[in-house]
């Protein structure tokens, strides 16, 4: 069975919703004339466990479905959505959704034909029934134990585990019918160390788009108990940061963060459409280094990010967005595509059937350059070595940006020295690209954590960087 039956076999196999129903709301959905719609169905089921001292602390389970009906005519949105799924409330949320439309001609798709098919870039099993529920607090318990095991001076750590499977079935009017079911799986650990009244935490976690079983095969729990207790003593050795205009090297990986946050940002189209974004009319122009290409893909498998097809039903892709410092394009939805006349890039995503689509990031990264990270390091006469952050902001409509680090160091002639804590990085997201002079040949994702918020929605995304060497960035320190 493919993906498009499993789907629709979830959503009316236990209702009064047929083929029959389906034609019958998208004509009525397109009854007043849009330029486009859509009928959105989605399932998640999620699972989760906490521990904290020793014993698990709290458990969740949780099933969340319904449908959205989405009508677009120009700038404006007719939306309605029902967490019952039958033909009634169906058909009172398409009435809803088309009444605030008048536009162009939209003819609907017959619900018999026109499956899209594209390969599943991930497994469609439930990661909940991949292991018991025994199985996840053990894991659990095994993380708490390894990491007192490790460091005495460990005196909290808390262990979570979580997974859903969300299974999504589109339904647009003006492209083939779609559907994808994919599992989320996400294991962390967070240790606090104390000695001499000197308390600092510790992290590390491991996720995607996978199974538990492939998780576990590619992380083991011992070296992930190993890496959160590591940080912790690191920043146990810390002094604090100093303050000041200075060359900032990133570490691979997770630092990819701060191009997520203050370029990834800025260049989706529905806040260049608005004129919001520091990046908006500048295709074609030089907005960062040379050294700089920066793509957002859909397409990687197994990545927390990827999407099979997005949330309005295009089949995801791989946009170049900046090439070599170039602005070449920006990532789109439907809407805002054909309001700015250019393509649709696949970055339709939505958190939950009772939201609306927006452009967003799925994977996105710094292209991998020429430079050994060694080279890079020795090339610094005096800086930091940024290897984690903790969090950060940004202003889309300035690209001013915020980031703390959470594991730094000093770099002194050309060697990685102190750790230090308290740095904060501080900048313009168009005016640092400009400012990387050398990028390194060690591309690295982030663990398969990433949670992306906009306007009130959270998805999964992927980040990734190599290691990166910015000229002149302000640190913001606390060295007295």
């Amino acid at each position: 069975m493919n993906t498009f039956e499993k789907a629709k076999n979830i959503f009316w196999s236990n209702n009064d919703i047929n083929e029959q129903t389906i034609t019958e709301a998208l004509n009525l959905l397109t009854k007043r004339n849009i330029d486009f719609g859509d009928i959105f169905f989605e399932r998640v089921v999620s699972e989760g466990f906490s521990l904290e001292e020793g014993i698990v602390k709290g458990g969740s389970f949780n099933i969340s479905q319904g449908v959205g009906v989405r009508a677009v005519t120009g700038a404006k949105i007719g939306f309605a959505y029902s967490d019952v799924l039958d033909k009634k409330s169906l058909l009172e949320s398409c009435s809803a959704a088309h009444s605030i439309s008048q536009g162009h001609n939209c003819n609907c798709v017959c619900i018999n034909n026109n499956v899209k098919s594209v390969p599943p870039l991930y497994v469609e099993d439930n990661p909940i029934d991949s292991l018991s529920r025994e199985q996840k607090v053990a894991i659990l318990e095994t993380l708490d134990k390894c990491a007192r095991s490790l460091d005495p001076r460990i005196v909290q750590v808390i262990a979570n585990l979580s997974c859903a499977h969300r299974t999504t079935l589109i339904l647009p009017t003006d492209d083939d019918f779609s559907a994808d079911i994919k599992p989320i799986v996400h294991i962390s650990i967070s240790v606090v160390m104390e000695k001499d009244g000197r308390r600092e935490i510790g992290s590390a976690s491991a996720g995607g788009a996978i199974l538990f079983d492939t998780l576990l095969k590619n992380n083991d729990l011992k070296n992930l108990a190993k890496e959160a207790v590591r940080v912790a003593a690191v920043n146990m050795e810390a002094v604090h940061a100093p303050a000041g205009n200075m060359c900032v090297v990133l570490g691979s990986g997770w630092p990819g963060v701060l191009v997520h946050e203050a370029v990834g940002h800025g260049l989706e189209g529905d806040f260049n459409r608005t004129g919001s974004s520091a990046f908006t009319g500048k295709i074609g122009q030089k907005v960062a280094s040379e050294h700089c290409t920066i793509i957002d893909d859909g397409t990687i498998k197994d990545r927390r990010g990827s999407m099979t097809v997005d949330d309005e039903g295009t089949k995801s892709q791989c946009n170049v967005l900046i090439e070599n410092g170039i602005l070449k394009g920006y990532m789109q939805d439907k809407q805002n595509a054909r309001l700015m006349k250019m393509k649709v890039t696949g970055n339709g995503r939505r958190e939950s059937y009772n939201c609306l689509p927006m452009p967003r990031m799925t994977n996105t990264y710094l292209q991998q350059g020429e430079y050994d990270k060694e080279e890079i390091i020795s090339s610094v006469k005096n800086g930091i070595y940024a290897v984690n952050f903790k969090g950060g902001q940004v202003d889309i409509t300035s690209g001013q940006f915020v980031f703390s680090t959470s594991e730094a160091y000093l770099i002194e002639n050309g060697k990685v020295t102190t750790p230090i804590k308290g740095a904060t990085l501080i900048g313009n997201g168009p005016q640092t690209m400009q400012q990387v002079s050398m990028v390194g040949n060690d591309l690295e994702f982030d663990a398969g954590i990433g949670t992306c918020g906009k306007a009130g929605q959270s998805v999964p995304v992927g980040i990734g960087q190599p290691t990166v060497k910015i000229d002149a960035i302000t640190v913001g320190g606390t060295e007295a």
